[in-house]
């Protein structure tokens, strides 16, 4: 139950983010952290169910600023598959603090690198050239800035619910999952 409140509030976030002029700017979206939780705590048969609703806020979201929907979508929607998936294989069992970090950490840098090659890769913003893969990069740091901050909080508050919830309520265990 948790983890599907947790993958809505994302997909809201996103939204919210898209009516605020700037608010984009922050890069504090609970998306990673979301995600892995949804791995974590849901079975493997339903990893495709928060990529499916992130693809179509992403579609939804280029249609309201007018892009088209190209192929760098793909490569968000290959990273929402691949955290889910990372939620599963490396939290799902044991989600210790050290095991949190690495996680989020790693998927924050991991969507920084992804995303950009896929920019560069894909929008002709961009030469295709080594200077201009650094070009890319350099222009994507103010994005990226509260990024990791954010996953790491949102993983640490998503992750510490289900054990608050259990010291509130130990018999309502599975509302915590």
């Amino acid at each position: 139950m948790l983890a599907i409140l947790f993958l809505l509030l994302a997909v809201g976030s996103r939204f919210a983010i898209a009516m605020s002029p700037g608010a984009h700017w922050w890069a504090f979206t609970p998306v990673v952290a979301s995600l892995l939780f949804f791995g974590a705590k849901m079975p493997r048969k339903y990893i495709w169910a928060p990529v499916v609703l992130l693809a179509a806020a992403d579609v939804l979201l280029s249609r309201m600023y007018g892009y088209a929907v190209t192929p760098d979508l793909l490569v968000s929607w290959a990273f929402y598959a691949g955290v889910a998936w990372l939620g599963s294989a490396m939290l799902s069992e044991n989600a210790k603090p050290a095991k949190l970090v690495v996680a989020s950490l790693t998927s924050s840098v991991s969507f920084f690198v992804l995303s950009n090659l896929a920019v560069w890769a894909f929008w002709p913003t961009y030469p295709h050239t080594f200077n201009g893969l650094s070009a890319c990069f350099v222009a994507a740091i103010p994005f990226y800035r509260n990024q990791p901050v954010a996953d790491l909080l949102f993983t640490a508050v998503f992750f510490s619910v289900p054990m608050l919830l259990a010291a509130v309520h130990p018999t309502e265990k599975k509302l915590a999952a």
